[in-house]
């Protein structure tokens, strides 16, 4: 018997998985960015997980049925309320913010998952998560330049968008050992729509049928792309399509200054391929580590 799990051996397909992936993000921050301010951010985010939940309510069935347990339910709160605060943000900061600077400042949310995962779950801080921590913060640093130009609020958004995205992933985490994925993204997007919808009351807008129509296409796009995501993720190593990512920052480069008229800002490109760098040598270091500790398939003995 085997000690390890199947091999990833298909990178073809996993790099072109992901590239379906970035497509389908770039999409999402399409649609938002054509929306703009026409709705409060708040409203725009509690339609389009009102679509997701439609969407997913089917997979809630049997585990409502075998009843969730108290610390699941502690788990699916607060990653609700995480998630409810980082969409908002986010929503707010793609009105407002060139897509690509969106884009690079959203690569932090591996770090923060990082660092949370060193402090609060105990992972360890290696020397190597600390040197890409470092090199990560500095492509921040140049994304936003502080001190060179006007940080914006939508700067402020998004940073406050990828650290509350980082601590809700964290979340997740937890909830992968307790209800199977289906379900942890089901209960994401009913808790979320739940947690939107009494702010989505308060500053709520006259909204008409092709803004609702908009917004589901994003729910659509979000879900595949996480469908794609998931695919890419089991066809090849995170060390093959982490780096793929870095494509959607030029797709939201392109798109933006094709469709909105967005200046590309050779910045961000640098600080983008900083911060994605800075992640595809950790997640490589870390492979690195477990396959010296893990038997190959091919080495195993029945």
């Amino acid at each position: 018997m085997t000690v390890s799990s199947p091999s990833q051996d298909r990178p073809v397909q996993g790099v072109l998985w992901m590239l379906a992936t970035g497509f389908c993000f770039v999409v999402v921050n399409v649609i938002v960015r054509y929306l703009g301010e026409d709705l409060p951010a708040a409203q725009s985010a509690f339609i389009r997980f009102a679509w997701s939940f439609v969407f997913l309510v089917p997979t809630l069935g049997p585990y409502l049925r075998g009843g969730i347990g108290a610390r699941a339910w502690q788990l699916f709160g607060l990653r609700g309320a995480l998630h409810t605060v980082a969409i908002i943000l986010w929503f707010f900061a793609m009105a407002r913010i060139p897509m690509a600077e969106v884009t690079a400042i959203g690569y932090l949310n591996p770090i923060v998952v990082t660092v949370g995962a060193a402090l609060l779950l105990g992972e360890g801080f290696a020397r190597r998560r600390m040197l890409a921590i470092g090199v990560a913060l500095i492509g921040a640093l140049i994304v936003i330049r502080p001190g060179m130009r006007e940080i914006q609020i939508g700067h402020l958004s998004q940073l406050g968008a990828a650290l509350s995205f980082g601590l809700s992933y964290l979340v997740a985490k937890q909830l992968s050992g307790i209800a199977p994925a289906g379900v942890v993204v089901a209960m994401l997007s009913g808790v979320v729509t739940i947690c939107l919808a009494p702010i989505a009351f308060v500053v709520w807008e006259p909204v008409e049928l092709h803004q609702v129509m908009w917004l589901g296409g994003v729910a659509v796009f979000a879900s595949a792309a996480h469908y794609c995501m998931t695919k890419a993720f089991a066809s090849a190593p995170m060390t093959v399509t982490q780096p793929v990512t870095f494509l959607q920052l030029v797709w939201a480069s392109i798109f933006g200054a094709v469709l909105f008229g967005e200046a590309v800002d050779p910045f961000v490109l640098a600080g983008g391929a900083l911060i994605i760098g800075a992640i595809s040598y950790m997640t490589w270091r870390e492979a690195q580590l477990r396959r010296k500790v893990t038997p190959v398939v091919n080495q195993t003995k029945v």
